[in-house]
């Protein structure tokens, strides 16, 4: 029974069993059990009325003999038998009490002796159930605050370290073993904590690649702008190299952009019925164009066609930024492999080149925003393509992976769903 509905009715029920269980117990123990006085009392009557018949019919003697033999039993009862008066002065007196018996002219009475109870000895055997009840609730609420009070606690330390900016902060450990819905909470506490520390630091180091990405096309604009105060006759050659440089600057910032379109769950993608095998020719054809000025080759081998429901534009980039990567770094007269199968309602796109690979360390981490990878040839580049695409492809529910090729370079596959789950992030406007 994990429901903290079922740990609330358990507490509470047993709390309430052993209350009246303790109940019974101690009534027994000292004969306050419900109704004993009353039973009592009316066994106290019934002797007096036996004893005051068999006076009425046996004579004195018989009542007096029956009067000892009930003060003698385990619950003894008391029974005064005397001589009052004559029956002319015979009064009834106490009718509870007292029975008045005429017998050959003579007033005969049988008197109860009852002891006379205490204030306290007469109250608590009524007081005992409802003191019995007060004392469970005492103690299945002390049971159940306990139990919640700690988990809320730590929930609260957590959120205020989280308000606080401290992300690393963890309560989950402090559950000790539970699991109901309180662990639950503390699991996704911890796991939202855990998210919102990657996120603060991978925004702190955004921010630092992108200062330092910025930070040389800058200094070059401001180098050709010092060159030109010196040497004005230059201006042709510091435009174009100025130029460069913005455009530079401009296509940085377009990626990143970009990037932080497809980070952002609330990105209002437009969604299109692509052949996706088209959008792979193209960037192919386009790529063993450029290739044939370094002599290398680009082949493309395997599905015909792959109808799918995607955003053309990003899937398009995707493509592009893996077998544009696989020509930058591939050496001169090399070549570059790209293969297609359709695997059930999956593409999956094979590139390999020749390239030098990277470390298989580096496998992982070439998909982040800004890593090249340590081995990585060319300088040119943001180090974005390839954190575009993985963001790319799994926002429309596929997956992206990086191998090394069995003659070296690098081998990285793309898997398309042809239609994305529902679950995998696009917006509800998305689908029509």
């Amino acid at each position: 029974m994990r429901g903290l509905f079922w740990k609330f009715f358990i507490i509470i029920w047993l709390t309430m069993t052993a209350s009246i269980a303790g109940l019974f117990v101690v009534g027994k123990l000292l004969d306050a059990a419900p109704f004993s006085q009353e039973i009592l009392r009316q066994k106290r009557v019934m002797a007096l009325d036996v004893a005051a018949r068999l006076l009425e019919q046996k004579g004195i003697e018989a009542a007096k003999a029956y009067a000892h033999a009930a003060a003698t039993v385990p619950q003894p009862v008391h029974l005064s038998i005397s001589e009052v008066d004559t029956a002319a002065n015979c009064t009834n007196g106490d009718v509870e009490n007292v029975r008045n018996v005429i017998s050959d002219n003579i007033c005969t009475r049988v008197v109860l002796v009852t002891p006379k109870p205490g204030a306290m000895a007469g109250t608590w055997p009524k007081l005992l159930p409802w003191a019995s009840a007060l004392i469970a609730s005492a103690v299945a609420a002390f049971a159940l605050a306990r139990y919640l009070i700690g988990p809320v606690a730590h929930l609260r330390h957590g959120l205020s370290a989280l308000a606080h900016g401290r992300f690393d902060v963890r309560i989950g450990d402090r559950m000790h073993g539970r699991k109901d819905e309180v662990a639950a909470l503390a699991h996704d506490f911890d796991t939202s904590a855990a998210r919102l520390q990657d996120l603060q630091e991978i925004q702190q180091r955004l921010f630092h690649d992108v200062s330092h990405e910025l930070r040389s096309p800058l200094s070059r604009l401001q180098a050709a702008l010092g060159v030109l105060r010196q040497n004005p006759s230059r201006l042709d050659k510091m435009i174009d190299r100025m130029d460069r440089e913005i455009e530079r600057i401009d296509g940085l910032v377009g990626e990143i952009l970009t990037l932080a379109r497809l980070t952002s769950r609330s990105d209002e993608s437009v969604v299109q019925t692509v052949d996706l095998m088209d959008l792979v020719n193209g960037i192919v054809d386009d790529a063993a164009f450029e290739g044939q000025a370094r002599g290398m080759s680009v082949s493309n081998e395997g599905a015909a066609t792959f109808v799918a429901d995607v955003d053309g534009e990003l899937i398009y980039r995707a493509f592009e930024n893996v077998i544009r990567n696989a020509l930058k770094y591939s050496p001169d007269r090399s070549h570059v492999s790209v293969r297609s199968e359709i695997v059930g309602e999956t593409l999956r796109v094979t590139v390999a080149d020749e390239g030098p690979g990277v470390q298989a360390p580096d496998l992982e981490r070439i998909f982040q925003p800004f890593l090249r990878g340590s081995d990585a040839g060319a300088p040119e580049g943001y180090g974005l393509g390839l954190a575009i695409t993985k963001r790319a492809i799994e926002k429309h529910g596929g997956r992206v992976t990086a191998a090394l090729g069995a003659r070296g370079g690098l081998r990285v596959t793309l898997e398309i769903p042809r239609r994305a789950p529902p679950d995998a992030g696009w917006h509800a406007s998305e689908r029509s």
